[in-house]
């Protein structure tokens, strides 16, 4: 299975059109390697019977039960390794699937606009990811607080075993709330984002058009411990534009180089989505250890090398079937 996994991570580096070409003997698509690690019946067996549960033992109410006992594990072992500093991020982020699914979901404003939705919260200063929600509506996995709706329960969920320890939040206006910022507030938690002007709380402002750099605010009595002053911190905007973007960096690094491939079952492709997930963590944590700063690809490939060394034995790729096609001579310059 180690095998497996990393052939699939390497097929995220080397891009082909379909799976079966990546063992295609025409000399001008070959690609040996892939052959020495498995035969293309092979993998394709393991690829088709990849599961996650006992069907008869299964919650079926659980929308999410065909890949539950993975989620679960990953953002297990993501908290456990990794503690964040001191800004945090909440974001959506959205997962390209096209086919029929109970909680697809659209969002215009994404690139790929259809998709499973996730609520993932990362740490700033790493773009470490720290937790994962899938969206399921009504029965998305999550604690519900009185009087901070479905967005606010969502961010305690997240938030709830970081409380109290003086880290920062930020969001966007989809969050945002005057209600749930004086709640976090009374659990020594800072947040940082964008309002809906109409958000139910929202304190009325004037009317009048602002010049450019002028700045209008309330406050809630926050003053200065050494001087007694009201703190009036517009910074709070650069900040904003610099610590919110985490979780949409996290997809982009991983759009270069991610595992997810075409297929029929959703579940497997969340599966793969999780992998990518996971092994950016991974050279996250190792460039906290280390030191050492290397791109993402070279760790993704020094990663893929060490598991085949421990858990590999090369194939010798079969002779077997028809010979390959001569190569034209034009080619062999």
């Amino acid at each position: 299975m180690y095998t497996f996994l990393v052939t699939v991570l390497l097929m995220g580096i080397v891009k082909k059109n379909s799976l079966r070409e990546y063992w295609s003997t025409d000399p001008m698509f070959a690609t040996p390697f892939f052959a020495s690690l498995f035969s293309q019946d092979r993998f394709l067996v393991l690829l088709r019977c990849l599961h996650f549960v006992n069907n008869a033992t299964a919650i079926l109410s659980d929308l999410l039960y065909k890949i539950r006992n993975v989620l679960i594990s990953l953002t297990s072992a993501f908290g456990r390794v990794f503690v964040p500093y001191k800004d945090v991020c909440i974001d959506e982020s959205l997962m390209l699937w096209k086919g029929r699914l109970a909680f697809r979901q659209y969002i215009p404003s994404k690139m790929h606009r259809f998709g499973v939705k996730f609520f993932v919260m990362c740490d700033v200063k790493t773009g470490f990811v720290q937790d994962i929600i899938v969206y399921t509506g009504s029965t998305t996995d999550i604690k519900h607080y009185e009087g901070l709706g479905v967005l606010g329960s969502v961010v305690m969920t997240m938030l709830a075993s970081h409380l109290g320890k003086g880290h920062t939040l930020y969001v966007d206006n989809w969050y945002s709330s005057p209600t749930l910022f004086q709640h976090l507030l009374s659990n020594s938690t800072g947040a940082c984002g964008t309002v809906r002007s109409n958000r139910k709380g929202m304190p009325a402002f004037g009317c009048r058009k602002m010049q450019r750099g002028e700045v209008e605010f309330q406050e809630n009595g926050k003053v200065d411990h050494l001087t007694g002053e009201r703190k009036i911190k517009p910074d709070c905007v650069l900040d904003y534009n610099l610590k919110m973007g985490a979780v949409d960096k996290a997809d982009m690094i991983n759009s270069f180089v991610e595992c997810t491939r075409k297929t029929n079952k959703w579940y497997k492709k969340i599966f793969f989505h999780l992998i990518d997930t996971a092994v950016l963590n991974g050279s996250i944590v190792h460039r906290q250890l280390t030191g050492k700063v290397i791109t993402y690809q070279k760790y993704r490939e020094n990663l893929m090398r060490e598991l085949l060394e421990e858990h590999h034995t090369p194939l010798r790729p079969s002779t077997g079937g028809r010979p390959a096609v001569d190569n034209p001579l034009r080619l062999t310059a």
